[in-house]
């Protein structure tokens, strides 16, 4: 049976629900409020964040031992025989670099050149920058040795023995202009006379061929002795060629072209070889050329003037006067 749903007479099907009636002041509710003593955590309103627990705080790095530094940079030169208090007072330098690099360049040195612990000494009482300079700066200086001034790989270590300066010359500034100079004038066997690479062409060897023609040589002459005798180049002017070239005219009496002939005059001791031989062949009355006179040892020297005063010897204009020392040349 359907249940029947009865509307009053004034009530239509269209009709509004009746209106409800609110009232215009809430009321009175018990309050809710936070208890003093909790803490709530706020949110933000357009996103949480959440604050992480802050880094420690780092530890400074210990910085280095000085003493420590010291001791060890002392130890390592120690170890090949060089002592840095004697290092101090002719490099001061040396007090502020680093043990590691000091290292580094002796490696180089020793694996570039076979350089040993006698070089290093060497080295270190010559040209002690050598051990504070920098690996980049020998690189070019071995490059230039062994490809423009065709030294042999196994020649280094002589090379660097005899003129340790060269590892302090710059290569464009110093060593190419000197090999230039050098070619130029018609030495060519340069790996043959490396020690002179360091040297300043206007400082050194403009100087020393001018003196030469000052003293009388033309300058054919004077180039042609500094290319049979390289080393001219090396003997001091003031303490060398003048003292030299002095007892060569006044004392002896000698003639330029012997000297144009024998250049190598100059690398003998004035006081110890010069002299004292030429007042020996004073009081013997011998005349012997230079090379005789000079190259022989002391021994054979003595059987020379021993064989001149027994025997009748060439006057000094013949042709066979020369052939009393072509033998002595080689000695």
């Amino acid at each position: 049976m359907q249940d029947t749903l009865h509307l009053s007479p004034n009530t239509t099907t269209n009709a509004l629900p009746p209106k409800l009636n609110f009232p215009t002041t809430p009321p009175n509710f018990p309050s809710l409020s936070r208890p003093r003593n909790l803490h709530y955590p706020t949110l933000s309103s357009t996103k949480t964040t959440i604050s992480l627990p802050p880094k420690p705080p780092k530890t400074p790095e210990t910085p280095p031992n000085p003493h420590s530094e010291f001791q060890e940079k002392m130890l390592y030169l120690d170890s090949i025989g060089i002592d840095l208090f004697s290092l101090l007072s002719t490099h001061p330098p040396i007090v502020s670099a680093a043990a590691a690099d000091i290292k580094s360049v002796v490696d180089f040195l020793r694996s570039a050149a076979g350089l040993t612990s006698s070089d290093l000494r060497r080295i270190a009482a010559m040209c002690p920058e050598i051990l504070t300079s920098k690996i980049s700066t020998l690189v070019p200086i071995f490059t230039f040795l062994l490809r423009e001034a065709a030294v042999e790989g196994s020649d280094l270590r002589r090379v660097i023995h005899r003129r340790p300066r060269l590892l302090l010359c710059s290569v464009e500034s110093r060593l190419r202009p000197t090999l230039y100079f050098l070619q130029s004038i018609g030495i060519a066997e340069i790996n043959k006379h490396t020690s002179l690479l360091s040297a300043s062409v206007e400082q050194k060897f403009i100087p020393r061929i001018d003196y030469f023609q000052k003293i009388g040589f033309n300058y054919r002459d004077t180039i042609s002795m500094f290319r049979r005798f390289p080393s001219l180049f090396c003997y001091s002017i003031e303490h060398n060629f003048e003292p030299k070239f002095d007892y060569f005219m006044v004392e002896m009496g000698r003639e330029l072209k012997e000297l144009k002939e024998f250049p190598h005059y100059f690398s003998f001791s004035l006081e110890n070889r010069i002299k004292p031989r030429h007042r020996r062949c004073v009081e013997k009355g011998v005349f012997l050329s230079l090379p005789a006179m000079l190259k022989t040892g002391e021994e054979r020297f003595q059987g020379r003037l021993e064989v001149c005063c027994n025997s009748s010897i060439p006057v000094r204009t013949s042709p066979l006067w020369c052939t009393n020392y072509d033998d002595d040349n080689a000695s």
